[in-house]
């Protein structure tokens, strides 16, 4: 949550003596079956202290991990993984391994092998999903090019009138405009060398240079239901309300990957919908946590099969989990019995 002063300096150093400081502050949330935004203003205290800690040298590092009781195997190896990966970014994957979160004292038998094991896993997990949902991205802006297009003309996602929201037209507007602004794409640059009129380049030129969360809240605002039910359909979905939110999930998600953000043991604040049933090969516990990685995996499985029903995603993830034994996948919200699903089958 971003929280951002509004007192002035004078004001803020009397609240800073007594150790509070007083803050404005207003929350949008984004939820992903509807993207629609929530305001809050509220007046908050905070106690706050000074930050004291100061750099470590590598040594300094492996040193304090070994105090606070991590075994670890090669000292020389362990260094010249910390010089190439930090310790703060390792740090996420040295948790489970601690007794004490506050003096991050760790468990016996704790070892630094075994949280790069953790952190490797995570990287090629993050590998995986990121390729996946490049070909979701790719297809559903085919998709909505070709349908909204046929039937609203080449400028379809510029007329307001076609918008559920104004206030959110004027952000998808705006993202384009300045996605149009800054890319380097050839095709882009030819189209205004030789058109002034209209202000953008058609839907199939446009589109292929706006992101995946954009594209994913200019399907929420598209106001014709029936032309978002069939693409949603061609999706073997049942409504598109159910595409509303698998893509607002995959776009975050994929936000997380490009940023290399940790994938495991995360908890997910855009969350798709869970149907109880599809038309295709799908899960049938759906008591999982919305929030955790394992149903946006289902999502991905899914639509996957629907794009290229000869994909290797469920092959290829299910040797992933076999390739790290030690890695706790619960933690990632799989129930079980995950793979005894048809979807993972």
């Amino acid at each position: 949550m971003h929280r951002s002063p509004i007192f002035s300096t004078d004001l803020r150093q009397i609240f800073c003596s007594k150790e509070k400081t007083l803050y404005f502050c207003i929350d949008r949330v984004h939820h992903a079956s509807c993207l629609a935004q929530r305001t809050r203003v509220e007046l908050l205290f905070y106690t706050g202290m000074k930050y004291s800690k100061q750099p470590l040298t590598i040594e300094q590092q492996t040193s304090l991990l070994k105090d606070r009781g991590l075994s670890i195997g090669d000292e020389a190896a362990a260094r010249k993984i910390l010089d190439t990966i930090s310790y703060f970014r390792l740090a996420n994957y040295f948790r489970p391994m601690e007794t004490d979160k506050q003096s991050h004292q760790f468990k016996p038998g704790a070892t630094f092998e075994n949280a790069v094991r953790l952190y490797d896993f995570d990287a090629s997990l993050r590998e995986l999903l990121f390729k996946a949902i490049a070909r979701i991205e790719i297809a559903l802006r085919t998709k909505m090019i070709h349908h909204f297009s046929l039937a609203h003309g080449a400028f379809w996602f510029a007329d307001k009138s076609l918008s559920r929201e104004e206030r959110l037209f004027q952000e998808n507007i705006g993202s384009v405009e300045r996605e149009l602004h800054r890319t380097k794409e050839d095709f882009i640059k030819e189209h205004f060398k030789k058109y002034d009129c209209p202000p953008f380049p058609p839907a199939w030129k446009t589109l292929e240079v706006v992101s995946f969360s954009a594209l994913s809240k200019m399907y929420y605002n598209f106001s014709d239901i029936k032309v978002k039910k069939n693409v949603a359909r061609s999706f073997d979905l049942p409504q598109h309300k159910i595409l509303e939110s698998w893509a607002a999930s995959l776009a975050a998600l994929r936000n997380c990957c490009a940023h290399h953000a940790r994938m495991w043991n995360r908890n997910y604040p855009v969350t798709p919908a869970i149907p109880a049933k599809l038309k295709n090969a799908w899960i049938s516990n759906t008591a999982v946590a919305d929030n955790k990685l394992y149903i946006q995996l289902c999502c991905i499985a899914y639509l996957l099969n629907n794009i290229h029903p000869e994909n290797t995603f469920t092959q290829t993830l299910k040797e992933l989990i076999a390739a790290y034994p030690n890695v706790d996948v619960i933690a990632m919200g799989f129930p079980p019995d995950w793979e005894t699903e048809s979807l993972w089958q």
